[in-house]
């Protein structure tokens, strides 16, 4: 009679020591990698637009204040407040306070503001301030 061949034994189980424990391990490094890096990159686009934001705020401001000025000096016609609104709203902002500073009347402070959009929104809105008038004199000679 023919021998039977012995059964074939199951492979012992593999253990960590075996340095086969970390099988798989790149892929999960990869993901977590790109996620990282993905939630990395949306911070910095946020904080970029908040920094648009904010540069926008402070360029209506200051253009806003300027005009003012030019118009409480009597440079140009009308209300130095109408004037400052209308400058700050073509250009993107509302205009949130314009006051002329005593005694002269000549001197603006203007604040505006710019809302924030999407996630930014619940910080409230980008806020830029100026202050525009004559030059001062000098004194000199």
């Amino acid at each position: 009679m023919a021998e039977r061949p012995a059964p074939a034994r199951p492979a012992p189980p593999r253990h960590a020591a075996d340095g086969d424990g970390d099988r798989g391990s790149g892929a999960v490094h990869a993901l977590t990698l790109t996620l990282v890096l993905g939630v990395l990159l949306l911070t910095v686009l946020l904080l970029g637009q908040a920094g648009i934001a904010t540069h926008r705020a402070g360029k209506a401001a200051d253009l806003a204040a300027l005009a003012a000025a030019d118009t409480a000096r009597g440079l140009v016609a009308g209300d130095p407040c109408g004037t400052a609104e209308r400058v700050a709203r073509d250009n993107g902002a509302r205009l949130e306070r314009c006051e002329l500073v005593e005694p002269e009347r000549v001197v603006v402070d203007v604040r505006t503001t710019v809302a924030l959009g999407g996630p930014l929104s619940r910080l409230g809105p980008a806020r830029g301030v100026a202050r525009a008038g004559p030059p001062e004199a000098t004194g000199g000679p």
